[in-house]
């Protein structure tokens, strides 16, 4: 199943906001995986970025779908990467 690592970056809304942060987590959790993606980890983060998302679904749709309506909420803004295992890789490179 095709993973995707999101990087996130609080907006000023969002660090306003941000003793809610751990709640919304949630919530955006359970709203995704009713739409078939799986947040398989979720972590806060110190440096450039707020915080980190791995998400996976069968469908690349499906995730792009779920990471739009987290934009939408306007809390963070986000930066996606699509994620290769060892295996996934070596097919890619022919290795």
């Amino acid at each position: 199943m095709p993973k995707y690592i999101t990087l996130i970056r609080f907006t000023e809304q969002g660090a306003k906001n941000i003793k809610q942060s751990t709640a919304r987590a949630r919530a955006f959790a359970e709203a995704v995986t009713k739409a078939g993606v799986k947040v398989e980890a979720q972590y806060w983060t110190v440096g450039s970025y707020d915080g980190a998302l791995v998400l996976s679904a069968d469908s690349e749709h499906k995730v792009l779908h779920a990471l739009t309506e987290l934009a939408v909420a306007g809390n963070v803004r986000s930066e996606t990467l699509q994620a290769f295992d060892a295996k996934e890789f070596d097919a890619i490179v022919g290795g």
